[in-house]
C-alpha cells in the first residue's frame, strides 16, 4: 500500500520497516498496522485539529501542566500559537499517560515511542492474532461480563490512584484481547486533582462501562463504583489493591439553607465589627 503521509519519515529514519495496512481512522487520528524489526505493531498518526475541536477540548485541558507561562497564556487566549501548543499538549498527554499507566499496572497498549507526532505502540490482538475487537462488538456470558466489569473497575481505580481519569471511557475505547480488556485512546486523559469536572467524568466513565456490560448482567446497574472510588479518593484511602464493593450510601439529608445563610451573615457582621475596631484603635494612636 502507499505509505501514508506522516509515516514516510519514520521509515526513512528506521523507526518502522513497513506499513502493512490501515487499522482504523477517526476524527483525531488514523491508526496503521506496521512492522518494526520483525514485530507487528501499530502507529497512531494524529490529525491536525480545527477551531471546533480546540474549543471542545477545553474541559479536558483544565489542570494539565503546561511547559511555560507563554504557552499557558496562549492556550487561554486560543491564539494561533495557543492552538498549536494545545495540539502538542494533547498528543503528548496520551503518550505520557500510556507510560504512567503501564508502569502503574493498568492494562493499556505498551508504548514504544513518540516520533514526529506518531505514537508507536503495541498492537492488541485476539487469540488468533487478528486485531482485537472492541468491547461493544463481542457477545459475553453473564459471568464473563461480571468478570470484565470487576476488572475494568479495578483499572479505573488504579488510574485514579495516580491522579488520572480516562475522560472518554466507553465500550468503544476498550479492546478485548486473550487476557481480557485493554483500555485505549487516552488523549483526553483528565487530571483528577486539577479539573473541576473530574468527579463527573469519572462517574461518566464508570457509567458507560456499567451500562454496556449490563446487557449481559443487568444487576450491574445496581452498583455505584464511581461514587465509591471518588469518596475513597477524596479521603486519601483509595489504593491500587483496595477491594471495591460497588456499594455507596448517599447523603439524603436536606441542607439547612437558612442556617447556612445566617452563618454567612453573622460572619460578615463580625468582620465589619473587627474592622471598625481596628480603625478606632488606629485613630486613637
Amino acid at each position: 500500500m502507499k505509505t501514508p503521509q506522516g509515516l514516510q519519515a519514520l521509515i526513512e529514519e528506521g523507526v518502522i520497516d513497513q506499513v502493512l495496512r490501515p487499522l482504523k481512522s477517526g476524527k483525531e487520528a488514523s491508526v496503521y498496522v506496521v512492522s518494526c524489526g520483525g514485530e507487528v505493531r501499530c502507529a497512531k498518526v494524529y490529525k491536525d485539529m480545527g477551531q471546533r475541536s480546540f474549543q471542545a477540548r477545553v474541559q479536558y485541558q483544565e489542570g494539565r501542566k503546561v511547559r511555560g507561562s507563554r504557552q499557558a497564556r496562549a492556550i487561554g487566549k486560543a491564539s494561533k500559537f495557543g492552538r498549536r501548543a494545545m495540539e502538542e499538549n494533547w498528543k503528548n498527554a496520551e503518550v505520557d499517560a500510556l507510560y504512567q499507566l503501564a508502569a502503574a499496572g493498568v492494562r493499556v497498549p505498551q508504548p514504544f515511542g513518540f516520533f514526529n507526532g506518531v505514537l508507536v505502540m503495541e498492537l492488541v490482538t485476539d487469540a488468533d492474532g487478528y486485531s482485537a475487537p472492541r468491547l461493544g462488538e463481542v457477545e459475553l456470558s453473564a459471568d464473563t461480563a461480571r468478570e470484565y466489569h470487576r476488572f475494568l473497575m479495578q483499572q479505573v481505580a488504579r488510574m485514579l490512584c495516580i491522579g488520572l481519569i480516562h475522560g472518554d471511557l466507553s465500550e468503544y475505547n476498550v479492546l478485548v484481547g486473550p487476557e481480557g480488556p485493554v483500555i485505549i485512546d487516552l488523549p483526553q486523559v483528565v487530571s483528577a486533582a486539577g479539573n473541576n469536572a473530574a468527579r463527573a467524568m469519572l462517574r461518566r466513565d464508570v457509567g458507560n462501562i456499567t451500562i454496556s456490560l449490563s446487557r449481559f448482567a443487568p444487576e450491574l446497574l445496581d452498583t455505584y463504583y464511581g461514587e465509591e472510588m471518588w469518596a475513597l479518593y477524596e479521603l486519601g484511602e483509595l489504593h491500587p489493591d483496595t477491594e471495591l464493593t460497588g456499594r455507596f450510601e448517599f447523603d439524603e439529608s436536606i441542607a439547612d439553607v437558612d442556617s447556612v445563610m445566617q452563618s454567612i451573615i453573622d460572619a460578615r457582621e463580625e468582620a465589619v465589627i473587627r474592622q471598625q475596631g481596628r480603625e478606632a484603635a488606629a485613630q486613637g494612636d
